[in-house]
């Protein structure tokens, strides 16, 4: 083989090499385009995300809100139970203190 039929044997070899590159990105593009209507689709898609995260957001800002006067409303109650027991106390106390001196009073008298 001299140097002419070697270029020529060469330049055919890489425009056929050429020619399977071209042919093979053609092909992956086309396999892989994405379709107008999967393009809304993934839109659609989007969109129903942002909203759902939205909502789940506002979920949770209404928890947190619920759970601070619920936190409120507890502390508020055991307050006045404390209070409502204190006074319970008292009042058995003084009670307990007016029996005793009713005894001692009839004791005496009789």
């Amino acid at each position: 083989m001299n140097r002419g039929e070697f270029i020529v044997a060469t330049a055919a070899i890489l425009f056929l090499a050429f020619l399977l590159g071209w042919f093979m990105h053609w092909l992956i593009s086309r396999m892989s385009r994405v379709s107008q209507s999967d393009m809304s689709e993934l839109d659609k898609m989007a969109q129903a995300l942002h909203e759902a995260e939205e909502t789940r957001d506002q979920a949770i800002t209404y928890l947190q809100q619920r759970e601070a006067e619920m936190t409120n409303q507890l502390t508020q109650t055991e307050a006045e139970l404390r209070a409502a027991m204190d006074g319970l106390r008292d009042a058995r106390q003084e009670t307990e203190e007016l029996r005793t001196y009713l005894e001692r009073q009839n004791q005496q008298t009789g």
